[in-house]
């Protein structure tokens, strides 16, 4: 048999379909770090561009309002985990407003925080996600800040790892630029998937950065928390449209497994 013959007679039709956001997400949370109640708490950030984001938990949901371009507020769900002793991450799915989310992450010690918001497009847009996102450095109101601020960071630059995320969930993410990474799904049912997507970086603290993709193939983007200085695990959320066409939210986690790094010899660095 021909190697062209062999690949004709291993090939799939339904390993190599590209799947849905919501098939691929489900169970995407399995390692996830444990949540923590934020009830009886109240925050108050001010964002780099001198808008506002005030925030209330009870157990169940979190009374919010804001100024500038994340909207006016509501009454939402929230998802809450303590990535540090110090530092949480929030997400609000919200429910108030459709194919939103809100994302935050905040230091009880340092006082700064990091803010993303994502949202659905209406429609497809041909080159580009679907889902945009925008990023703002915080201060808490809890605090005089202390120590740098929340900002774009080419840190990852070169580094490849791998994401467990549970039994049937493992990734390998190579960081090309500070624009793009590449993935690929070596056990899932996106196995032998990959794709070159647009991603953000920012460096909140020693060791604590904010990843985000937007892809290109499906509406879906993520916001994660990866720690690669303290306990290599990764705490994020999913947005997106699942496969009959509704908004999605989604919660993941896991562990991060490096798996060693390069330098790109850039004159003029992307």
């Amino acid at each position: 048999m021909t190697d062209i013959q062999h690949d004709q007679a291993t090939h799939d039709p339904a390993t190599d379909e590209w799947r849905t956001y919501d098939e691929f997400a489900a169970g995407i949370d399995t390692y996830r770090l444990p949540n923590t109640d934020l009830a009886g708490t109240a925050l108050t950030l001010t964002l780099d561009d001198g808008s506002t984001l005030s925030l209330a938990f009870d157990a169940d949901a979190a009374t919010w309002t804001a100024s500038g371009a994340i909207g006016s507020g509501g009454t939402d769900p929230y998802d809450a985990v303590a990535v540090r002793d110090d530092v949480v991450f929030v997400n609000l799915p919200l429910t108030s407003v459709e194919r939103e989310t809100i994302t935050v992450v905040y230091s009880t010690r340092t006082h700064r925080a990091l803010v993303a918001h994502s949202v659905i497009g209406e429609e497809d847009v041909d080159g580009t996600p679907r889902v945009r996102q925008t990023f703002h450095a915080a201060v808490t109101d809890a605090g005089d800040p202390t120590g740098e601020a929340p900002a774009p960071s080419r840190d990852l630059i070169g580094k490849r790892n791998i994401y467990r995320y549970s039994p049937q969930h493992l990734y390998e993410h190579v960081y090309v630029s500070s624009q793009r990474y590449a993935w690929q799904c070596l056990e899932g049912v996106q196995r032998g998937h990959g794709d070159m997507d647009l991603s953000t970086v920012w460096k909140f603290a020693d060791g604590l950065y904010l990843f985000c993709f937007r892809e290109f193939r499906i509406a879906v983007a993520s916001v994660w928390l990866h720690d690669l200085g303290y306990d290599l695990r990764t705490t994020g959320i999913f947005l997106g449209l699942n496969g009959a066409g509704e908004s999605e939210h989604s919660r993941a986690g896991g562990h991060i497994y490096p798996l060693g790094s390069v330098s790109y010899p850039d004159a003029q660095p992307v």
